[in-house]
């Protein structure tokens, strides 16, 4: 009986078709769940967050503890405002796609199908990590996609530690110049929203999820050293993967849902993708995988 070489045994991936159908799947139960009648078991509990504010006084809920609460910059209320007009059902079948693609962003053709299955609550729910994973791998090419992370959820910004431990101040300074540049023009639009949104974060600094059931028990100022530490190792030893992890670690709130952030370490582990700069490392070949 011939024995089997158990570094010859590869994980083989569904077919792509799999991934398309899955991903239709997806999208029709969602958007059949959300109702406009009664969403079904939470779905889009997260997104209905970003629908319902009005800008006129985005910050009328602010206690993360409130089902409707909205506690992200201005802007990215303003961003989505093309499809926060339309109604509800129809804002979630938008909605969905975008997280779908982030999800195809994170994984790539071959692991898609995978990747929708581990990030089915997430899909779910309607939060932006999948969409925060997805602006720091997108981040290493462009680091204007930072800004994403930096106006929302704020705290994973950590990430940029990466720029400055290689010492790549011009990617950093592309980073910061881009959420700058948004600043200045979201705030000429709603001065009033920005200086209520400063308030909300100093009103709910600290209350970072512990002692809920849908967050990990873990004070941020616990997870927040940590993950600038994961960032630092990354860095050093050039492991893109490390980033989008220390992101989760470092997220206000480390939710359930926030470790589909992991689905990003699929695309960044591929040897030989391009840094910011566009080079790649030694000795790799190109990947065929696109980010």
């Amino acid at each position: 009986m011939r024995s089997v070489d158990p570094h010859r045994l590869k994980l083989t991936p569904p077919p792509a078709w799999v991934g398309v159908a899955l991903a239709a799947a997806a999208w029709l139960v969602i958007v059949v769940m959300s109702s406009p009648f009664g969403r079904l078991w939470g779905t889009g509990q997260d997104a209905y967050c970003y629908w319902f504010p009005d800008l006129a006084a985005p910050y009328a809920h602010s206690d993360w503890t409130q089902p409707i609460a909205y506690v992200y910059s201005p802007a990215f209320l303003q961003l989505l405002t093309p499809i926060r007009i339309l109604p509800w059902q129809a804002y979630m079948a938008v909605w969905t796609v975008v997280l779908l693609a982030a999800v195809f962003v994170l994984t790539g053709r071959r692991w898609f199908a995978i990747g929708i299955v581990l990030a089915a609550m997430e899909l779910a729910g309607g939060n932006i990590h999948l969409l925060l994973a997805a602006a720091m791998v997108i981040g290493f090419r462009y680091p204007a996609a930072w800004s994403f992370v930096l106006l929302t959820k704020v705290t994973p910004g950590i990430g940029l530690l990466w720029f400055v431990v290689r010492r790549e101040w011009r990617q950093l300074a592309i980073a910061l110049g881009a959420t700058a540049v948004v600043v200045v023009v979201s705030f000429a639009l709603l001065p009033d929203a920005w200086a209520q949104w400063i308030g909300v974060l100093s009103r709910v600094s600290g209350r970072d999820g512990t002692g809920t059931w849908a967050a990990l028990p873990i004070p941020l100022l616990i997870r927040l050293p940590i993950a600038a530490v994961v960032v630092i190792w990354g860095a050093r030893t050039d492991r893109r993967w490390a980033v989008p992890l220390a992101g989760m670690l470092a997220l206000p709130a480390l939710w359930y849902g926030g470790l589909s952030m992991l689905l990003a370490v699929i695309v960044l582990q591929k040897p030989g993708a391009p840094t910011a700069t566009g080079h790649t490392g030694p000795g790799t070949t190109p990947p065929t995988t696109a980010i």
